[in-house]
């Protein structure tokens, strides 16, 4: 194994990481722009093994996990963030890749419906972007990359209650599916937030999520058919 657990450099504690990338130069800059930007990182490690043996340790809120790690360098991670979310439901995963997998995506999201992130590592530079997708997912948030959501749609199939959606509603539930809130979806699509939140309302209705449950729920929910839609 390599890697060690640390305690935490500073950081907000109401939000505590633990990384796993195989490369110690990427972790370890990933280490210091996370805990600059007042993250705790309380576990830095190189491979599986050592990921699940320091969750067990530290229970952090978010475990970021590189898919590729030793010793096949295919799908470690992966399987790791996987068996973290059975072990540890406390803990929510965000993987890194550096490529756009939608089958890898479909697996998480098999496995964990809620409290699950893909990002695309050549994000992680925004660490605005980064640290919002991990608050996200630490609220049990989806959070999944721009260009994997557009892989997803690319080679989605038809008849699927997503079908139901005009083009506009579409639009606006691939942001959901990025996490965006409802102004930050106003932005993206110069829409006001009366008018954004009126295609969410009837997203909700068309996707059989009228119900009474939290509308950060039926967010979460919307999403999911969304991304599983989009990957058959």
């Amino acid at each position: 194994m390599t890697g060690s657990v640390t305690s935490a450099t500073g950081g907000s504690p109401g939000l505590r990481v633990a990384l796993a990338d195989d490369s110690g130069i990427f972790r370890d800059g990933l280490r210091l722009l996370l805990e600059a930007a007042g993250v705790g990182v309380v576990a830095s490690v190189g491979d599986a093994p050592a990921l699940l043996a320091a969750v067990d340790e530290t229970v952090p809120d978010v475990a970021v996990i590189d898919v590729r790690m030793p010793p096949t360098h295919t799908d470690e991670g992966l399987r790791a963030a996987i068996e973290i979310r059975e072990r540890e439901p406390r803990t929510a995963s965000l993987v890194l890749s550096t490529y756009v997998e939608p089958v890898w995506l479909e697996k998480f999201l098999a496995s964990a419906p809620s409290g699950v992130g893909y990002l695309l590592k050549d994000r992680v530079d925004d660490v605005g972007h980064l640290v919002e997708a991990l608050h996200r997912v630490a609220d049990g948030g989806v959070a999944v990359d721009p260009e994997v959501v557009a892989a997803m749609l690319a080679s989605r199939r038809p008849h699927d209650p997503v079908d139901r959606l005009s083009p506009r509603e579409r639009d606006v539930l691939a942001l959901i599916a990025e996490g965006r809130s409802n102004a930050g979806i106003s932005e993206e699509l110069f829409l006001s937030v009366k008018t954004v939140e009126s295609h969410v309302a009837r997203i909700f209705r068309a996707l059989d999520l009228d119900g009474d449950d939290l509308a950060s729920n039926r967010r979460v929910r919307a999403a999911i058919q969304y991304l599983r839609a989009a990957s058959r």
